[in-house]
């Protein structure tokens, strides 16, 4: 007696399971395509920051007007490049970012040390990575004099020398509200070789190399050169190096 029901070759694809619908087949290859993308490009931010290029945002007001920054305002934000300086020593004119050195005594920004609790830690680096913060460890000044030049200030037209020459720094402001339009003297000062003197272009508004306890600054503490203002939009553009 024959069966009432046709016989399946073995070769042919089993039933579905109850509940089984066709389009869940397919979510799964796509959504690993769809996510292998985002890992990809985080994997490249995370390089690019580590060894290229990064966003800063300017923390005070000590290189106005170059860059703007001071509380409670629509900040600059600056990509700094990571790479130049693997290639090259900055030079006189270059305006950098560089990590507070462990012998300096004074800064205009408190120095915070790095947060014991690790989920702190890592939305503070998270913040920083996107130049929505600022690391208190780290500034942005510019480079006056490089080791084995010797530094003072001033000369009749409160202009500083290096080498015993003068030179014009058209980049300067005076904050009406710090006091007189002029340089306070120092020196003359021998940079160490492999040190930077550094000076925010807000000339009585920084705190930097010329304040008590603190001096040059080590090449081995300089992050990067900063090129291009990225934000606010009007403010977009290029940073100019000076003389």
């Amino acid at each position: 007696m024959s069966s009432q029901w046709p016989s399946v070759p073995e070769d042919s694809p089993s039933a579905p399971e109850p509940g089984f619908r066709a389009e869940d087949a397919a979510e799964g290859p796509s959504r690993s395509r769809a996510v292998w993308p985002l890992v990809a490009l985080a994997v490249i931010a995370v390089l690019l920051a580590a060894f290229v290029a990064r966003v800063f945002a300017i923390p005070s007001g000590s290189m106005e007007l170059t860059l703007h920054g001071c509380a409670g305002c629509d900040n600059d934000h600056v990509l700094v490049d990571k790479l130049t300086y693997r290639f090259h020593q900055p030079k006189r004119g270059d305006i950098v970012v560089f990590a507070v050195p462990d012998s300096w005594h004074n800064s205009e920004l408190p120095v915070t040390p790095p947060p014991d609790n690790p989920v702190q830690g890592a939305m503070r680096w998270v913040g920083g990575f996107f130049g929505n913060g600022w690391n208190r460890t780290d500034l942005i000044k510019r480079v006056i004099a490089v080791g084995g030049q010797t530094v003072s200030c001033c000369d009749a037209r409160n202009r500083l020398l290096v080498d015993g020459r003068s030179f014009d720094e058209p980049y300067i402001y005076y904050a009406p509200e710090f006091g007189p339009a002029r340089q306070v003297g120092f020196g003359p000062v021998r940079v160490p070789e492999g040190q930077l003197w550094m000076m925010g272009d807000s000339r009585n508004n920084s705190v930097d190399s010329r304040a008590e306890g603190n001096g040059p600054v080590p090449v081995t503490a300089v992050i990067g050169k900063a090129r291009l203002i990225v934000l606010p939009v009007s403010r977009f553009g290029p940073i100019a190096a000076g003389n």
